[in-house]
């Protein structure tokens, strides 16, 4: 597997879920080399095999989270939320220095279609709070739909990036960009309050009209 300073090692924690498939394939897409993490490694292997064979000639392996974030430089979280302190406690030494998106949402069965934010203020502030103060890492992509990224067209949603310095929204929004996304500075880590809480209004809005692709869009200022 290449890596490179331009097109990073991307690993995604709980790769086989329909997020993390979809941002695994549109990142492999765009040239750069994606490992697919899970707890168990025989089901990683089974998601790469799967998107190698709708992706074509791409990078994508598949091994355990811990295996995983070893060998990235950088590390996406889409574990359900049940899972997501336990997962990154197991991973924290792995995680030091490396750039982290959390893509997590907290939500709380069967109540998805209300906000339920842990008293961190957002999954993404549990995590910095789990990997310490110079941790790297930014929220983002709460808002797509996986529908949207298994699929090459035009994606009609916006991405709100919060991250814990300017630098990493920065590194964040690269990545973004790279997926064929339009992502916003949404600023501090604290923000990502709104964005993992809106998931849960969307959730709601696609249930009233039986879709899956509700999302949100920035007006008002210039693409």
């Amino acid at each position: 597997m290449t890596d490179s300073p331009s097109h990073p090692t991307i690993a995604i924690m709980g790769g086989t879920g329909k997020e993390g498939k979809g941002l695994a394939y549109r990142w492999a897409r765009a040239g750069y080399p994606v490992i697919i993490g899970s707890r168990t490694a025989e089901k990683a292997l089974a998601a790469a095999a799967d998107l190698r064979a709708r992706a074509g000639d791409v990078s994508i392996h598949g091994t355990t989270n811990q295996e995983a974030a070893q060998a990235a430089g950088v590390v996406v979280v889409t574990v359900p939320y049940a899972a997501h302190r336990e997962t990154l406690e197991g991973l924290k030494p792995a995680l030091q220095g490396k750039l982290v998106i959390d893509v997590t949402v907290p939500l709380v069965p069967p109540r998805v279609t209300r906000v339920q934010m842990p008293p961190a203020g957002s999954a993404a502030m549990e995590a910095f709070q789990i990997l310490g103060e110079g941790a790297q890492v930014a929220s983002a992509f709460h808002n797509i739909s996986y529908e949207h990224l298994l699929n090459d067209e035009p994606v009609d949603c916006d991405v709100l990036v919060c991250g814990s310095s300017k630098t990493v929204r920065a590194a964040a929004l690269g990545l973004v960009q790279a997926a064929g996304l339009v992502g916003f500075d949404a600023g501090p880590l604290e923000n990502s309050v709104v964005a993992e809480g809106l998931t849960s209004v969307l959730i709601g809005i696609n249930k009233q009209f039986d879709v899956q692709s509700a999302g949100i869009r920035i007006t008002g200022v210039p693409r």
